[in-house]
């Protein structure tokens, strides 16, 4: 009967963590990641000593998304911006956090769209309920005045009930340069800054330091 009782209890076990992994596949899945990063293959460099590793680490445990914290990660082009992004949103995802990961200016267009197909509602419901949600590259492209105002809705709407990551590579005062309405954006950046992390990524581009040094070898 022992040796019954502990096979059961290995197979217990093992259908536990099957359950588990088909799980956090699901969450990964759902996430919509482009590409998979994990915080072990990312470069301390790329943060000018603005962040210590025992920050990044907390940063890691997800405690942000309990705290419903936001994360504004702000720096020039091949700093490392969505990968840090991405890393976090991994682990949240294994942490059995419910994260969505968007492009901001194809986000924007599947805001517009889904208004005027009457199903903004629905998509709106579907994002509040992201413990955590990624908004990549908030830079290249200048949002017109409706795909301003659905944007400022949807971080309003989450503003101290849930998280969000930003990635951009201007500084808030060339805000003005994506968004049309001034008082919005001042709105924005309050709403975004507060009860945030604000992380200067800024220096050379890591991807063109990788090349540089490739091409030398």
């Amino acid at each position: 009967m022992p040796v019954l009782g502990e096979l059961l209890l290995e197979l217990m076990k093992a259908e536990n963590t099957s359950r588990q992994e088909n799980q956090n596949h699901r969450r990964l899945k759902k996430a919509g990641f482009p590409y998979l990063k994990t915080l072990d293959e990312f470069d301390m460099k790329q943060l000018n000593g603005t962040m210590s590793p025992v920050f990044l680490q907390e940063l890691a445990s997800c405690k942000f998304i309990q705290k419903r914290q936001n994360i504004v990660m702000i720096g020039n082009l091949g700093r490392g911006k969505t990968h840090l992004a991405i890393a976090l949103g991994l682990n949240a995802c294994v942490q059995g956090f419910q994260v969505l990961f968007k492009n901001a200016a194809s986000f924007s267009t599947e805001l517009c769209e889904v208004k005027d197909n009457y199903q903004l509602g629905r998509l709106e419901r579907n994002i509040a309920k992201e413990d955590l949600l990624i908004l990549d590259e908030l830079s290249y492209l200048s949002f017109n005045r409706h795909q301003s105002e659905l944007l400022f809705k949807v971080i309003s709407d989450r503003s101290e009930k849930s998280s969000t990551i930003f990635t951009t590579n201007l500084p808030f005062s060339e805000w003005m340069q994506l968004f049309e309405n001034t008082t919005m954006v001042a709105a924005l950046i309050d709403r975004l800054t507060f009860k945030s992390h604000v992380l200067d990524m800024n220096g050379e581009s890591y991807r063109l330091k990788a090349t540089l040094k490739k091409q030398a070898t």
